[in-house]
């Protein structure tokens, strides 16, 4: 109810009484001129004061009712925007982690800067009137929309155990030098260098000065630290997939036997321990038992990749 109307009512109720004090007056105010008058404005002064009383408490008890009502329906409209402000937060906090997820997805499958960039808004549009949506399609919206962001991230994960996994074996496979320098001699058939004639070499040498690091080529695990017949002071790393690397001739070894190193790690020093004319670095790459040329490692892309 509105004030205006409160305020007609309140009219309504005055006029109802004047008129039966009216009647009252023209019965018995012939008779008695004085009373009547004196009834007369004594009563209109109690039906005003009186009905201006009643009229007041009314009308203040039913704007106290109003204001109650109102809020009432302002706690519940902020009980439900709490609520959406709650569902809001979960729902940036699994985008921010697709986000991440996918970042790290590029990184792993090496996709080109801005192939994929999660931080670019996306573009979106459309036509035609705009109207206000119900609650209950919001709230439907919003559970579809949670519902593809798990789907979303579930495949993702899925993509990056097998990306990762695929990373590791890219890892283990040889893919650079063991030392940063030039080759001294390759692989294959080559006179020998200390008895003449000719021999077959299993590997690699590089040109290195005593003390200079020595790095594993791949990810895996030493499998081998110790003095071999010819090899002097060598380094073995098992990389658990068919590869074994070998270093060879070098004046101190510092890894041991199950440790695990990663591309680029130093594993030795340089040196000329062994069947060797002087200091350098021996390398060799071993597939399923055999040795292979070692050249198609260096410098190149693991041959897992593409």
């Amino acid at each position: 109810m509105t004030y205006t109307n409160m305020l007609d009512k309140s009219r309504e109720a005055l006029a109802t009484q004047a008129s039966r004090f009216a009647n009252f007056l023209a019965h018995h105010g012939a008779r008695r001129p004085g009373v009547a008058s004196a009834l007369l404005l004594g009563t209109g002064l109690a039906v005003g004061i009186g009905g201006g009383i009643a009229g007041n408490l009314s009308l203040r008890a039913q704007v106290e009712q109003q204001q109650a009502q109102i809020e009432a329906t302002r706690a519940d409209a902020q009980r439900e925007i709490n609520a959406l402000a709650a569902r809001l937060g979960e729902l940036q906090a699994e985008a921010n982690r697709l986000n991440a997820l996918g970042e790290r997805l590029t990184r792993i499958g090496q996709l080109q800067d801005g192939e994929f960039d999660f931080n670019k808004p996306v573009g979106v549009g459309g036509t035609g009137e705009v109207e206000d949506m119900p609650k209950a399609e919001l709230d439907s919206g919003l559970a579809q929309l949670d519902a593809q962001f798990e789907a979303s991230g579930e495949q993702l994960s899925v993509l990056e155990s097998l990306l990762f996994n695929r990373q590791l074996d890219m890892n283990a496979v040889p893919s650079r030098e063991p030392i940063d320098s030039y080759i001294t001699s390759n692989y294959g058939g080559r006179a020998d260098p200390i008895r003449g004639g000719r021999a077959f070499h299993k590997g690699i040498d590089f040109e290195a000065d005593v003390g200079d690091p020595v790095m594993a080529v791949a990810d895996g695990v030493v499998s081998f630290s110790g003095r071999r017949s010819g090899y002097g002071n060598t380094i073995e790393i098992d990389h658990g997939n068919g590869y074994v690397t070998r270093y060879a001739h070098n004046s101190r070894l510092e890894r041991k036997v199950g440790s695990l190193v990663r591309a680029g790690q130093e594993i030795a020093k340089a040196g000329s321990t062994g069947r060797s004319t002087g200091a350098h670095v021996h390398f060799e790459v071993w597939k399923n038992g055999a040795a292979v040329n070692p050249k198609q490692f260096l410098q190149q892309q693991s041959p897992l990749r593409g």
